[in-house]
């Protein structure tokens, strides 16, 4: 069961190995497949820099062993093409902002200056994950939405007090 892990999808070398890889993925079923697929998210939400291209050429071979996660789960259907996307997106913010200037808390905004809804903010974000969802919203933006990363530098924080709460035993 080892073997049919994200982990090791990413250290299969050979071509050969990743059709074995292929085969045991689809004998084991959605479940495996799933949990591929979430870790294969989570390895684009922490990857940095320096694994780009491994994450290019594994993204590519995966497209290419499961070209239709959808006979896993309708839900996957677009799963490839909304990787493609939180990668390409991700790699432009690494390309754009240096990693001297990368430490501290990031946020991701949402906004449509043109109705009525709430601005959506995403706060205390490191900044892989800031530049992962900056790519992962991409996808539904809709027209006049403005979606923003940005580094917070100025912040005061406090709390409610208890005792205004309507709620103070809780």
């Amino acid at each position: 069961m080892s073997e049919l892990t994200f982990d090791h999808y990413m250290q299969i070398t050979q071509e050969q190995s990743e059709l074995t890889f292929k085969t045991a993925i689809e004998a084991a079923g959605y479940f495996t497949f799933y949990t591929f697929i979430e870790d294969f998210r989570m390895g684009l939400k922490t990857y940095s820099d320096d694994h780009q291209a491994i994450y290019r050429l594994k993204l590519d071979h995966a497209r290419t062993l499961f070209p239709t996660p959808e006979r896993f789960s309708p839900s996957l259907f677009a799963i490839w093409d909304e990787f493609d996307l939180i990668f390409t997106c991700k790699n432009e913010v690494l390309d754009k902002i240096p990693a001297s200037r990368r430490d501290g808390e990031w946020q991701i905004l949402l906004d449509n200056p043109f109705s009525h809804q709430q601005v959506v903010c995403y706060p205390s974000l490191v900044f892989l994950e800031a530049a992962y969802m900056y790519g992962y919203f991409q996808r539904e933006l809709k027209p006049n939405e403005i979606l923003r990363l940005q580094k917070v530098t100025e912040l005061m924080f406090t709390n409610g007090l208890k005792e205004a709460s309507i709620l103070p035993e809780l």
